[in-house]
C-alpha cells in the first residue's frame, strides 16, 4: 500500500487540502499542511454542499457536525428580476434525506475541517510562505520566502486558483477575464423569512443575484453577477463600496432593494475563466480542487468538487503502488465529471443573463411549464451531480 511510510505534504488549509489530509490520514498517512496565512480563517461568506458533497463530509464522520452549523435547503427557485412567482422551480428534496443540501456559512466549514484534520493528527503549519515549488525531480521541493527548503515524499498541491504546484506542472496559464464581475455580502435577515429554506436566483438583463440563508436563518448570503467591460482584480476579498452594488441592481424588485439596503461591506471580484489544467500530475505531486480545475460559482459545485477530489484521491492513494498509479487513476477518474460540471456551470451563466426579447420570453416560457407540467423531470436534469456519490465502491 501506497501509504505505508509515506510523508505526505499538502500546500493549503482551504476546503481541498483539509478534506484531502484529512482523508489521508484516516487511511494511516502522516500529513503535514503548510499554509501561508498566520491563522486559518475565512471572511463572511456562504457556500451551498449538494449532496455529493455532502457524502463526502458525512464518510469523514462530519455529517452531524455540518448539520448544527448549517441550513437545510428545500428548494431553488429561478425568479424575473421585475416581476412575478418563480419562472422554475426545483425541489431539492426529491431524492429524500440521503441526499440533503445545505447552505453553510464558509467560516464554519473551515473550522469544521480544520478540526477534524487536527483531530486525526494532521500536522498544520501556518506562515509558511512559499517562494517556490520544484517538481522537477522525483522528491518535490518547496522553497520558503525565508529561504528554507522542504523535500517532501509527495506534495499535495491544493492552493487554490494561483496555485503554485499547478505552475510547476503545467507551466504559467494566462486567465482570461469573462466580462463578469461579482459581489459578495451577508446581511441580517428580516424577521418574516428566518424560516427561509430557499435558494433564490434573481433573472436580469447581463446580472443576476442569488441569495439564500446561513446559519439559523438569522443571516441572508448574497451573491450578485453583472456583466461589464470594466474588469476587478481575480479573487474575492476587494473591499467595494456598497453603493456601487445597489446602483447596478437598482432595477430589480422590492425585495431584493430591500436587502441590499442593508448591505454595510461587500467584496468584489472579477470572474475569470481558466482551463481545466491538462497535467495533474508529476514526480510524487498532484493538484486537486481549484489548482487543477477553477469552475465559474453559477452551479454552486466548486468547494464541492475539491471535497469529491480529495475523496477520489486518497482512496487511489491506497489502491495503488506508486504515487504515479495512484495520481494516473485520480485524474483520470475526476477529469470527464469535472470538466461536465465547468460547462454546466458556464451555461447556467448565459441563462441568467437573457435580455429583453422573444427568445428571453420563451425560454422563461419554458421552464415555466417545466417546473409545473414535470417538475419530478426538471430535478431528475441534476441527478447526474447531485446523487454521484464518490465514498461509494462501483
Amino acid at each position: 500500500m501506497l501509504l505505508i511510510g509515506q510523508k505526505i505534504s499538502v500546500l493549503g488549509a482551504g476546503i481541498g487540502g483539509l478534506t484531502v489530509a484529512t482523508a489521508l490520514a484516516h487511511r494511516g498517512a502522516q500529513v503535514t499542511i503548510y499554509e501561508q496565512a498566520s491563522e486559518i480563517k475565512e471572511v463572511g461568506a456562504g457556500i451551498q454542499i449538494s449532496p455529493n458533497g455532502f457524502a463526502v463530509l458525512r464518510a469523514l464522520g462530519m455529517g452531524d457536525a455540518l448539520r448544527n452549523v448549517a441550513r437545510r435547503g428545500r428548494r431553488v427557485e429561478l425568479l424575473d428580476f421585475r416581476r412575478g412567482g418563480p419562472v422554475f422551480s426545483l425541489d431539492l428534496d426529491v431524492n429524500g434525506d440521503g441526499f440533503p443540501y445545505y447552505f453553510v456559512h464558509r467560516a464554519d466549514l473551515i473550522g469544521l475541517l480544520e478540526e477534524a484534520a487536527r483531530a486525526a493528527g494532521v500536522e498544520v503549519k501556518l506562515g509558511q510562505r512559499i517562494e517556490a515549488v520544484d517538481v522537477s525531480a522525483v522528491a518535490p521541493r518547496l522553497k520558503l520566502e525565508d529561504g528554507t527548503e522542504i523535500a517532501c515524499d509527495i506534495l499535495l498541491g491544493a492552493d487554490g486558483l494561483h496555485s503554485k504546484v499547478r505552475a510547476a506542472l503545467n507551466g504559467e496559464t494566462p486567465p482570461r477575464f469573462t466580462g463578469q464581475v461579482a459581489w459578495r455580502a451577508i446581511v441580517p435577515s428580516a424577521e418574516n423569512t428566518r424560516n427561509e429554506t430557499t435558494v433564490k436566483v434573481y433573472m436580469g438583463p447581463g446580472c443576476h443575484l442569488v441569495c439564500y440563508p446561513l446559519r439559523d436563518g438569522s443571516m441572508t448570503n448574497i451573491v450578485a453577477v453583472q456583466e461589464r467591460d470594466l474588469w476587478a482584480d481575480e479573487g474575492w476579498n476587494h473591499a467595494d463600496n456598497p453603493d456601487n452594488l445597489r446602483t447596478a441592481f437598482a432595477a430589480f424588485r422590492p425585495e431584493v432593494q430591500a436587502l441590499l439596503a442593508k448591505i454595510k461591506t461587500t467584496q468584489l471580484w472579477g470572474l475569470f475563466r481558466h482551463p481545466v489544467a491538462p497535467i495533474w500530475h508529476k514526480n510524487n505531486a498532484a493538484i486537486l480542487g481549484d489548482a487543477a480545475h477553477p469552475t465559474l460559482p453559477f452551479l454552486a459545485q466548486g468547494a464541492v468538487m475539491a471535497l469529491e477530489d480529495a475523496w477520489v484521491l486518497a482512496d487511489a492513494m491506497i489502491a495503488a503502488e506508486t504515487a504515479d498509479q495512484a495520481f494516473a487513476l485520480y485524474q483520470n477518474t475526476r477529469f470527464s465529471r469535472v470538466s461536465r460540471i465547468i460547462e454546466a456551470a458556464s451555461q447556467n451563466a448565459r441563462n441568467y443573463h437573457l435580455r429583453p426579447g422573444p427568445f428571453r420570453t420563451l425560454a422563461h416560457g419554458a421552464l415555466k411549464l417545466g417546473s409545473h407540467i414535470a417538475p419530478q423531470m426538471a430535478a431528475k436534469k441534476f441527478d447526474w451531480i447531485y446523487t454521484h456519490d464518490v465514498t461509494k465502491k462501483t
